[in-house]
């Protein structure tokens, strides 16, 4: 796919066993057996198997999290979550770089209510404190909570996301790599469709 939300098979993979362990009602061990009784049948050159010149850095972070929730919604397990790790940059070339990822809402299910400003699925970082980020950084952190209202309604709401405005102190360049702001997270059995995000 021209953009860079391919995703090398490996990524399937780890996003479909990911999905089944969370479907199971005990625990089974993390390894390649789990994955025996299942037939991947993923075309060449499309964006679940790129070619190797394709850009895949949104695959892992962002395609993943598609994946975990298509195969959710398949087994109609829980809707939509916030639909990928909100990948967010600012730096200075050669003199700093920093990384952050920022939390959304779990899709509500059958019986719960999703929960509010988490990350979701296939993801293992932290945010950095207020205080370490202000002081390593010229950047003044002016607001970080939950987005009133943003998970989906229904018998039971999904969680809702977050709001985090950053102000640079002096010029840098600033990216973000998300999602979810024009194809809203989805409900499921009549729960309502969740606002996009905004940058």
């Amino acid at each position: 796919v021209l953009a860079n939300h391919n995703a090398p098979p490996a990524v399937t993979y780890s996003a479909v066993i990911y999905a089944l362990r969370c479907l199971v009602q005990e625990d089974i061990p993390l390894n390649q057996g789990c994955l025996a009784p299942i037939t991947f049948v993923i075309p060449k050159g499309s964006l679940l198997n790129p070619t190797p010149d394709a850009a895949v850095v949104g695959g892992n972070v962002l395609t993943s999290q598609r994946i975990v929730d298509v195969v959710l919604q398949a087994f109609k397990a829980c809707a939509a979550s916030q639909g990928c790790m909100n990948n967010l940059t600012f730096g200075i070339d050669g003199r700093f770089g920093y990384y952050e990822t920022i939390a959304g809402g779990a899709g509500a299910g059958p019986t719960w209510h999703g929960v509010s400003g988490v990350h979701t699925h296939c993801t293992n970082t932290r945010i950095t404190d207020p205080e370490i980020l202000e002081r390593r950084y010229p950047i003044v952190l002016r607001r970080f909570g939950l987005r009133p209202n943003s998970g989906g309604d229904g018998e039971f709401r999904g969680g809702d996301g977050v709001i985090r405005e950053l102000e640079p102190l002096t010029k840098m360049t600033m990216s973000i790599l998300s999602e979810r702001r024009v194809l809203q997270p989805y409900g499921m059995a009549g729960g309502g469709t969740r606002p996009g995000g905004r940058e």
